[in-house]
């Protein structure tokens, strides 16, 4: 099996931390998203995996080389124009394999090895309170009959998240490049969708998989969600004089902590400082510092400053907050 990664977008929606990040290497629960990612898709002992990579690509090399020891490719994503349009350009080098698609910038608590089994083609699915904003999947006995890219009217509440098995990525491959060919287009971008419906038409069937849990990482606010879902796994750190954790807390080993309270849902990331101040329902980046303050509901970048006062932001890195 190969594994389809694509990580080339901006992150508008996470600026000012994207400024200077890809969105996949923003830390959460204590480490980058696409961690969280890329562990489950390991213990599948996939042949290769295949990054799609644009804006910041080569922090993500970087990261995946020092960090993975799996056969890794990346694709250079020239145009930012939808989903479809990154997979068709991985698939450009692949020859009739199965396949797997996991999108970088979402985690999902699933078993992958269950999630293959399920089916010869398998598409991961989700309830969601707003369908109108995702691609939603139609399903009568357990198969995927009709799919919609962000309907105005959906049929149903089950969300695409993301998460895709294709047992012979030939047919999705032509499919696709005949897509990109007529620039075929749904909400502005070529989208994925429309080339699973044509194959969906040709008679492929492809099975429904609820799947437990969906977090996205795409904004501040479902960032800190996600944050606040993963720390419950987390062990309580140990508490030292003059330090009060609140659990689920996550403390980097190399991070240093005096004199203040910390909790719940709280991440500090390495080399990040915090002396006589309470922080709540946050992540502090790597070498950040905060001094004699109350920070609650805030992303703060690294090696940023946060100093005195009752704060609620959203810093990015090398920027600084001082209350007097």
């Amino acid at each position: 099996m190969k594994v389809i990664v694509p990580v080339a977008g901006i992150g508008n929606r996470l600026k000012p931390h994207t400024l200077t990040q890809p969105k996949p290497l923003l830390h959460v629960a204590g480490k980058p998203m696409l961690s969280f990612i890329l562990e489950p898709i390991i213990k599948l002992d996939p042949e290769e995996v295949i990054f799609v990579v644009g804006y910041r690509g080569g922090q993500i090399r970087d990261y995946v080389e020092k960090h993975y020891s799996f056969k890794a490719t990346f694709v250079e994503q020239d145009k930012l124009l939808g989903l479809g349009y990154a997979i068709h350009l991985a698939l450009e080098s692949i020859e009739s394999t199965p396949l797997m698609i996991v999108l970088g910038d979402t985690i999902v608590e699933c078993d992958l090895a269950a999630f293959v089994a399920a089916g010869d083609n398998v598409l991961g699915l989700r309830q969601v309170y707003d369908p109108k904003r995702f691609g939603i999947a139609e399903v009568k006995d357990n198969k995927v009959v009709g799919l919609e890219e962000k309907p105005d009217d959906p049929k149903t509440n089950l969300a695409v998240i993301g998460l895709y098995s294709i047992a012979d990525s030939d047919q999705l491959k032509v499919n696709l490049a005949k897509i990109v060919a007529a620039d075929q287009r749904t909400s502005g971008e070529i989208q994925l969708t429309d080339a699973l419906s044509a194959m969906i038409a040709q008679g492929t069937q492809f099975e429904a998989y609820e799947v437990a849990n969906w977090y996205d990482c795409g904004k501040k606010e479902t960032l800190l969600s996600t944050n606040q879902h993963l720390l419950k796994h987390a062990p309580k750190p140990a508490e030292t004089n003059g330090v009060k954790i609140n659990p689920p807390v996550y403390i980097a080993p190399t991070a240093k902590i005096t004199d203040s309270e910390l909790g719940p849902f709280v991440s500090v990331s390495d080399k990040a400082v915090v002396t006589n101040s309470r922080i709540e329902n946050s992540i502090i980046g790597y070498e950040s510092t905060v001094e004699n303050a109350e920070v609650k509901d805030s992303l703060v970048g690294r090696n940023a400053l946060v100093q005195g006062g009752k704060v609620t932001v959203n810093i990015g890195e090398a920027s600084e907050v001082i209350t007097c």
